[in-house]
């Protein structure tokens, strides 16, 4: 009996890594195709900013109830529905006619990503036992194995000369695959309370633990750092292809190179820190290389070249790892038991940072792009000066427990 059950947990695992593989084979590929994307539906700076901010702002508003259910008998079908929703968004992006369409089908993928990606992460967090740290390095590799992925997909795509369209089929489709096996393995099953009660008694109930935990120094900490963190992750990653293009003069080849260098290298980068973390303290590790990437990423904006550009987006490749997985990790750990809730509150702080993408493209509109870049600076600065110090942090971690 003991074998059946380790072989049922390591494969809900594994399904549960597979859910963050197919969402960053998305974020990949939508990455590495906005050059294309931009000449084949004619968008501005402005459009594409508001199609960053737009979904993340919807998704803000509808994941938080998600993270709140999330924590009730109601995550199995939060997480399949949300899948169901996520494949058909896929579907819709390779279809789309015009801005307005990408934008509906943007705005319908997030929350469903949510749903389907972020409980999977609170249902892995709540078997991680006392190894969140490691777990969530683990997810991060698996994402980051996606994220590379996503940009050679495209890459192949554009040599055998099919239209982006033709990827967002084949990760509509595999995103179909993807909800199919997580059911089978009956993902979600083992975790979440299995009590009954009233919806809006249940959410009642939920809002009211986040707000309390959101009350807590320590969860709004980690929260603020997460979105810091995001400048020189995600959001850098948005624009890259298209600083490249048009303030680097790169072709749109060598745009893709660029991605493809910035998520090959991450996911080497993710790749060490598992077995690094096993020796070294996560928070000593996250300033050094924050403090490193205040030096690299202007290096990066002044390199005269595109062969001196692309050496400092490895560097900073490199140095970005951990910077999602260790704060995430320190935020489900000061949290235990309250994994849906976490979503909830990411979530909710999340909207602050979901107006950002638009800013930077009305402002890339009006100054150019390369000025606008500079700003990104902001988030490790930010992060740099957020971090506790290793006997602040276990003096927290003490207090939650």
């Amino acid at each position: 009996m003991p074998s059946i059950s380790k072989r049922r947990s390591s494969a809900l695992v594994l399904a549960l890594l597979a859910v963050e593989l197919i969402d960053e084979l998305v974020f990949g590929a939508r990455n590495a195709a906005w050059p294309m994307l931009r000449g084949d539906l004619r968008l501005t700076y402005e459009q594409i900013g508001i199609l960053l901010s737009i979904p993340t702002i919807v998704a803000g508003v509808i994941e938080p109830a998600i993270g709140v259910l999330g924590d009730t008998r109601r995550r199995r079908s939060l997480l399949l529905g949300g899948g169901v929703v996520f494949a058909a968004s896929l579907a819709l992006t390779a279809a789309s006619p015009s801005w307005i369409v990408l934008l509906i089908s943007f705005a319908a993928f997030n929350p469903a990503s949510g749903a389907f990606v972020g409980l999977s992460q609170a249902t892995l967090m709540d078997l991680s036992g006392d190894r969140h740290e490691k777990d969530m390095a683990r997810w991060v590799v698996a994402g980051s194995i996606g994220v590379a992925a996503g940009t050679g997909l495209i890459a192949i795509v554009a040599r055998a000369g099919q239209s982006w369209r033709t990827a967002f089929v084949i990760l509509a489709v595999m995103s179909i695959a993807a909800v199919v096996v997580v059911g089978r393995t009956g993902a979600a099953r083992e975790t979440g309370d299995s009590s009954g009660g009233a919806l809006l008694g249940e959410l009642g109930a939920g809002f009211h633990d986040a707000l309390r935990a959101f009350r807590r120094p320590d969860v709004r900490r980690w929260l603020a750092l997460l979105e810091c963190a995001n400048f020189l992750m995600d959001l850098f990653g948005d624009f890259l292809a298209l600083y490249l293009v048009d303030v680097a003069h790169a072709t749109a080849m060598q745009a893709v190179l660029g991605v493809a260098l910035f998520t090959g290298v991450g996911l080497g980068g993710d790749a060490l820190l598992v077995p690094l973390l096993e020796r070294v303290d996560g928070l000593r590790y996250l300033r050094l290389s924050v403090a490193l990437s205040i030096i690299v990423f202007p290096a990066l904006l002044l390199a005269p070249t595109i062969p001196l550009k692309l050496a400092a987006i490895v560097s900073i490749a490199l140095l970005n790892s951990g910077w999602y997985s260790i704060p995430q990790a320190r935020l489900y750990a000061a949290m235990p038991g309250q994994s849906g809730t976490v979503m909830t509150l990411a979530n909710t702080f999340g909207l602050a940072g979901a107006i950002i993408p638009a800013l930077l493209g009305t402002i890339a509109a009006r100054a150019g792009l390369g000025p606008t870049m500079w700003l990104l600076l902001a988030g490790p600065i930010g992060l740099f000066l957020g971090l506790p110090r290793s006997h602040e942090a276990n003096s927290s971690d003490h207090t939650s427990a």
